[in-house]
Formats: structure tokens, C-alpha cells, sequence
């Protein structure tokens, strides 16, 4: 018998996240492990009246191209992918996988390739979730290789990844509607505002939000979720930035990430390790040098660092900038064939001013200034 959280999930999703309704053509996509999650979603979904197309992916053909594909192959757009994204109202995705490590060996030009065959289909989804012809929630479906990644027991896991979603209160839909509330402060707050400056350990770095929106991602897009986001203005990026967790790309991990901006370009990019898969990956195109997102992580029952950006990039008390494709529904303009998050912790000797106004202090915001 399936666990019961993961029905709540599949209502959530479904019902609140997405708002599926009558004639909406969902499609549902998870690797083979994930089957779980893509029958409880479809079910929820069928409830509704949607047409529902599903799409399981298989690890090890992915891993078959990366080790025998030609170039051409590995580059070669995903036709499936470019089909859902012109097709569906609803795109509803599950990450979880057996090994996490699967491409811990492949070559770093190799990921970029694949990265640049798909962009046109990334650009195109990226556009239809700012305008709202898709709703997409992307969550994740707890796995051994993700539990073991976590450092965790499947169970630990499952545990986590549930209380993350507030999936064991009786009503978890309308804990996040509270969640939307109080973050719809913030996000009235920094409308206003046209710059911000973030300081940290290692960290001195300006973002120029002027005409940007911020949003409010309070279990709509991704699943869980508590963050606020914004793009910056293309060109608005200054300063310096430290990444205090490993960045997390295609299952690889790039540790110790320095990165230095000037006027919004990043000129000067280090780590301690996988620094040739940083490199590839700022040259991906003529996008993935500049920032597509930055955003603060609101949820405070997220309390470590599991090596899954999903949960990671919401930790309460952190921010994180993205290099490559911008949103659009932030009023965002760069375009790359990736979006690419980073952690920077602000938990100590962290701050954020907004137009000089200090409003976040050591990884919390500071209520008075909104009294």
C-alpha cells in the first residue's frame, strides 16, 4: 500500500499546485524508480477529468549515451521533452534516482552538449511557465540513492522529505497558504526596491532588481518550497560571491565555488574541485555567464544540507544565485540553455540591505522594518 503522505502529495500537486481541471492535458514525468509518484499523480489527475500522458526515464540509457554517443548524439534534442512542452497545460515532475553518482565520470563537455541540444526546449518552457500556459511543479520522490546522498536510511529520508512538505499536518494545503501570506510581505516589500547588497563570509556582491518582481514560491512551482525569488537586471550584477556548499550539477559536485562579477558577467570563476565542469558549464553559451536568479530560502524546517538543490536552495537562513536562464514571470531577460543554482549561507555574519535599508541579519529577516 502506498504511504499515505505520498497520496496527500499526489492531492497537493494536483489540486493546489497545479489546479487541475477538466480537458487539462497533464503530462507526468520520473525515472522508473519513481513509479510510485507517477501512478498516485495520475490517478489524482484522471479524478479530475485530465487527459494524462506519462514519460519514465531510464537512467542507464542516459548513461549508455553519455559513454558510447557521438557528439551528435549526446547534442541531439530530446524530441519526447520538445513534445510535452508544446503540448501540456500541466507538466508534473518527480526527481529521484538509484545512484546520484551515475555521472560522476563523464566527460564535462559531454553534459554541456546535452545541455545545448535541449536549450530551445528549455527557453520555450521557461517562457510558457512565465506566462502561465504551463503549470509545472517539479518535487521529489524519496530513493536509496537520494537517502544515501542525504546521509540518511530510506526511512530518515522519507521522514524528511515529507515533514519538508508539511505532508504530516491533517491539512497541509492550508499551511502553505499561511506560508503564502507571510511571504507576500517580503515580496511587497522588495517590489519597491531596486537594489540589493548581500554580504557574507567571502561575499560582497550588489544586484541591481530595479523592475524586477519578486515571487512567492510557496509550493506552486516546486514541491516543498519557501523561497522568494527575483532576476536580476542583466548587466546589474557587482562584486564578489562564495558558495559555501558544493554546487550540484548532473549528479557531479563542484566544491568551494568563488565566483566575480563585473557588471553582471562572471569574469573569474575557482573551486577546489570540479573546476573544469565550472568552466564548461559558464561556457555554455552566451547566457550562462550572467545570473537568471537570485533568492532568499524561507523554510526553516529545512535544517541541512542534503546535495539536493530542490530542498537545499529553500534552507531557512540562506541565499542562492543561479547563472544561466532568467524567469520570466520576474521580468527576467537572459537566456541559456541552463539554470544553474548556488548556496551561499547567511546564517553567520550574514546580511542583505535593499536600496541601503538593512532587512536581513544573520538568516533571518527583520520583522520592524515592515512595521
Amino acid at each position: 500500500m502506498a504511504d499515505q503522505r505520498l497520496n496527500k502529495l499526489a492531492k497537493l500537486l494536483v489540486d493546489y499546485s497545479t489546479e487541475v481541471k477538466t480537458g487539462d492535458r497533464v503530462f507526468i514525468q520520473c525515472e522508473d524508480i519513481a513509479m510510485p509518484y507517477l501512478v498516485e499523480v495520475a490517478k489524482e489527475a484522471i479524478k479530475k477529468g485530465a487527459i494524462v500522458e506519462t514519460n519514465v526515464k531510464i537512467p542507464e540509457v542516459t548513461e549508455a549515451v553519455y559513454k558510447y554517443g557521438t557528439e551528435e548524439q549526446v547534442g541531439a534534442e530530446n524530441s519526447i521533452s520538445k513534445h510535452i512542452v508544446e503540448n501540456a497545460n500541466v507538466f508534473l515532475t518527480a526527481w529521484g534516482t538509484k545512484n546520484t553518482r551515475s555521472n560522476t565520470n563523464v566527460d564535462s563537455k559531454k553534459i554541456q552538449l546535452s545541455a545545448r541540444g535541449n536549450k530551445r526546449t528549455r527557453e520555450l518552457l521557461s517562457k510558457k511557465i512565465g506566462t502561465g500556459e504551463i503549470r509545472w511543479c517539479g518535487t521529489q520522490y524519496p530513493t536509496h540513492g537520494d537517502a544515501q546522498e542525504a546521509g540518511m536510511s530510506l526511512t530518515e529520508y522519507e521522514d524528511f522529505v515529507y515533514g519538508a512538505g508539511l505532508l504530516d499536518n491533517e491539512d497541509p494545503i492550508a499551511e502553505w497558504k499561511k506560508i503564502a501570506q507571510e511571504q507576500e510581505r517580503w515580496v511587497e516589500y522588495l517590489d519597491s526596491k531596486k537594489e540589493l547588497h548581500i554580504r557574507s563570509e567571502g561575499t560582497d556582491i550588489k544586484v541591481n532588481i530595479s523592475g524586477r518582481k519578486w515571487i512567492n514560491c510557496c509550493g506552486k512551482e516546486n514541491f516543498p518550497d519557501g523561497e522568494i525569488f527575483t532576476s536580476p537586471v542583466e548587466d546589474g550584477v557587482e562584486g564578489h560571491i562564495t558558495f559555501s556548499f558544493p554546487g550540484i550539477y548532473a549528479g557531479k559536485e563542484i566544491e568551494n565555488i568563488y565566483l566575480e562579477v563585473k557588471k553582471g558577467k562572471v569574469v573569474k570563476a575557482t573551486a577546489s574541485k570540479g573546476e573544469a565542469l565550472l568552466h564548461a558549464l559558464l561556457d555554455t553559451d552566451e547566457g550562462s555567464r550572467y545570473f537568471g536568479e537570485v533568492a532568499i530560502g524561507t523554510n526553516y524546517g529545512i535544517k541541512q544540507f542534503t546535495r539536493n538543490m530542490l530542498f537545499d536552495e529553500k534552507i531557512g537562513g540562506t541565499v542562492h544565485m543561479a547563472i544561466g536562464d532568467a524567469m520570466g514571470e520576474a521580468k527576467g531577460k537572459n537566456k541559456s540553455a541552463i539554470h544553474w543554482d548556488m548556496l551561499c549561507d547567511m546564517r553567520t555574519q550574514g546580511e542583505i540591505f535593499a536600496d541601503g535599508e538593512l532587512f536581513y541579519k544573520n538568516g533571518k529577516f527583520i520583522d520592524s522594518v515592515l512595521e
